[in-house]
Order: structure tokens, then sequence, then C-alpha cells
């Protein structure tokens, strides 16, 4: 998640130089009992923020989507998917080099640590530490557990230092941590996201759209939470599965987006918009189809 301010060396695949710039970033995750949780489960076009009442329900969504392509779940598309966040978030497309990657940037959440930015501050660290240990009781991390519950919430390295972020690296080595990060990524970020699009009639653009806001605003249902966010677009414009036309929904979608990210901070970098998905949107590219050319940062990358 959250990545503002990042101070980075862009290694870009196509500009020459090496330059160094501020990367946005880390949404909150919502702590449990907070006013802006319940928000990861969420899914049913209609029912904004919550999830389905009944297992009928569910049920019917499940039967729904079952009949959709699978868009930004295919394997390629996902995959693609990954390397257009890496952009925004470590300017790379090599996704998978995150995985080790930790450090604290100074914007109130603590260590961000991995391939989407968990925090120590935004409890998705925490509740990916609890789930790989429940597996691997005996990794590198486990005897971080009640720092890390004590920290939660906050930007404290109380507990942590010095030894976490060369323990995080450490685990990251072994495919078992990998593995369990991408999981964790998928279950809160990834799988919601695009489900929920498609059950709003959302293409695989759209998919995409949903999944960088939820990665990162959080899955929260406050103003500037992802599923506020919707629930604010859809005040403004119909989604298509009731009615609405795609383009039309989706630029509402990515005007509050951007809004969101600056009021977090007026001069912030939004060209993971501007210069991204408002490209592949104006060029009509709601199938995401390759080959695909964005700038992040000032920096262009390409995708065959």
């Amino acid at each position: 998640m959250n990545r503002p301010r990042r101070l980075l060396r862009a290694v870009a695949p196509v500009a020459t130089a090496a330059i160094f710039l501020l990367v946005s970033g880390c949404g909150s995750t919502p702590l449990p009992g907070s006013s802006d949780s319940g928000g990861a489960q969420a899914s049913g076009a209609g029912r904004p923020g919550t999830g389905p009442t009944t297992e009928a329900e569910r049920a019917r969504d499940d039967a729904l989507i079952a009949k959709l392509p699978p868009g930004l779940g295919a394997p390629a598309k996902k995959e693609l998917a990954q390397q257009i966040l890496a952009t925004a978030e470590n300017s790379t497309l090599d996704w998978r080099g995150q995985y080790d990657y930790i450090e604290d940037l100074g914007d109130g959440n603590g260590y961000t640590a991995g391939i989407v930015g968990f925090c120590t501050g935004t409890h998705d660290l925490l509740t990916l530490v609890e789930r790989y240990t429940k597996s691997h009781p005996d990794n590198g991390l486990a005897r971080y557990l009640p720092a890390l519950r004590e920290v939660d919430g906050s930007d404290s390295h109380e507990g942590l230092d010095p030894g976490f972020t060369t323990a995080w690296a450490k685990e990251a080595q072994k495919a078992a941590f990998r593995k369990a990060q991408d999981t964790e990524r998928d279950r809160i970020y990834f799988d919601p996201a695009v489900r929920l699009a498609k059950l709003d009639g959302l293409g695989t653009l759209g998919q995409f759209i949903y999944y960088d806001a939820m990665v990162l605003h959080g899955p929260g249902t406050g103003p500037r939470g992802f599923y506020g966010l919707r629930e604010t677009a859809m005040a403004e414009a119909d989604i298509p599965s009731q009615g609405g036309t795609e383009k039309t929904y989706l630029d509402a979608f990515l005007n509050l987006h951007r809004k969101a990210m600056k009021h977090e901070d007026p001069q912030r970098d939004t060209s993971r918009i501007d210069t991204t998905q408002r490209r592949f949107l104006d060029d009509g590219n709601l199938d995401l189809k390759t080959p695909l050319r964005w700038e992040m940062y000032g920096e262009t990358f390409r995708v065959q």
C-alpha cells in the first residue's frame, strides 16, 4: 500500500538516464473496529461498501462472474497489472524484485514493505505476518509479532529495531514468504477489486483502475477509502451494470481517485492516473490490449 514521498532511483526500460523522483503510493487498511473498516469483503454492484447479505446473494454473484470473461484475472493480464502497478509503486516493471523491499518513508505509516507496500502502521503487514506464522511458525519474523501488534496503527518502530528490516529481507529469500505476500495481495486487494469491477460491468481496464485504487487508498468505506470513492462515483455516474457507459463512469472514478491523492498532498505526482490510466481510457483501450506505452514520473514504460 501507501508509498508517498518515496525517493527512488528510477530504472525505466526506455529512459537511458537514471533520475531521482518522488513516488506516490499506501492507502490505509482499516484497523479492526475502526469506522473505516468492513470494505474488504464488498461485493454486489448495488451495495456499495458492503458484501452480500446472504449466501444466496453471493451464489448469484458467483454465477454471474462465472459467465464473464476472465478479464484482469487471466494470467497474462494479471501479470500486466502487477507490472503497471510496480511502475507506480517502484518505478520498475520488475515487481518480483520488490519482495525484500522495506523502509520507513516518513509518511506516518511506519515501515513499508514488500510487493504492494504492506505497512506496519496500517494493519496489513501485521495480518500478513500473522497468517504466514500460522503455516510457518518457525519463520524469522514470528518473534516480532508482539511488537507488530503494539505498533499497529502508528509509525513507531518500538520493538522492531534494529533487526526487523534485516529479518524481513532474509525471509523474502524464501519461496514460502514470497507466496504469502502474493496470497495476501490477492486476498486483500486484487481479488475483491476485480470481483467488484466485474459486478459493476467494467472491463479489464476498469478492473485495473479499481485494483490500483484499492492498493493506493486501502479497502475502506470512508470518503477517501476505495469503497467510499466508488460510492461517490456511483452518485455521479451510473455503473455499466446499471445502464451507464463505461468511459463516463471511469472518468468520474478517476477524477475522485486523483482528488483523493491530492487531498493527502497537493504536490503529489498523479501520473499513475494522468499519463497512465487516463491515457488508456482516452485511447479507448478498455481491454488493456498490448502493446502498451505509458509514462510514470516522467519515465516511459512499454509492454509488448
